[in-house]
């Protein structure tokens, strides 16, 4: 049986990817097929982090256009992650998968802070951890949350589910000749303004060489592909 290329990932879920068509909050039937998914690659022996966005529930950079407080708006958009992130728990465990949710904020009622060496332990163990609250710190994205943990734990590769199947030069929901990318350089995504993540994450990723897999979390068995080295999505890399 061929074996998993990478061995410990870490997946970027956005929260938009959890609204399913309703376009607003959580849908349980998108969260269960997500939670089954991971269950089957970490049945493959990968070890699984997990960033949650919170954009479904609620975009601080959006309510800080609008004329909230930016470092409220944000603290607010980190508390919803982990809804998410508690969400997400909640369907993996119903399927016996053991799951440890860390809160970059301190809420110990509901969630662990976190903390590196026991989120790296948790993987060891075959625990999935879900990193939720960003980096605790406003003006970041959970896109430099994910690039600041998957350097943290020594993960191997950023998987990044959207909902589009790769990078394109342009939005191709809305232009239909818009042109996919098959592998890009950390340096072309800085300069064609790519919106891969934003310019911190890449950066940080290009320091420490991690590369990110842009994919298409709403076709089944995607996630599966990407962890056994299929050509799937976009490949940014140095």
């Amino acid at each position: 049986m061929k074996k998993p290329r990478y061995k410990r990932v870490l997946l970027k879920l956005s929260g938009e990817v959890l609204t399913g068509e309703a376009g607003y909050g959580i849908d349980p039937a998108v969260i269960r097929e997500i939670a089954q998914e991971i269950e089957e690659v970490k049945n493959l022996g990968v070890e699984i982090a997990i960033v949650i966005g919170g954009g479904n529930i609620f975009r601080g950079m959006a309510a800080s256009a609008r004329g909230m407080d930016r470092v409220s708006a944000d603290y607010m958009g980190m508390l919803a992650t982990v809804m998410n992130g508690l969400a997400l728990q909640d369907a993996l465990e119903k399927i016996d998968v053991y799951t440890r949710v860390q809160t970059a904020i301190e809420m110990r009622e509901v969630a662990e802070p976190y903390i590196r060496r026991r989120a790296i332990r948790h993987l060891e163990k075959g625990r999935v951890v879900i990193f939720a609250g960003g980096t605790g710190n406003p003006y970041f994205t959970t896109d430099t949350a994910a690039s600041l943990r998957a350097m943290e734990i020594g993960a191997d590769v950023i998987l990044k589910a959207t909902k589009v199947d790769g990078v394109y030069d342009a939005d191709p929901l809305v232009h239909k000749h818009a042109r996919k990318y098959d592998e890009l350089t950390y340096l072309d995504v800085l300069k064609k303004q790519l919106k891969v993540m934003d310019a911190t994450a890449i950066s940080l990723c290009m320091d420490h060489h991690i590369p990110i897999i842009v994919f298409n979390s709403r076709k089944k068995g995607n996630i599966k592909r990407v962890v056994m080295g299929q050509r799937v999505g976009t490949k940014v890399r140095g």
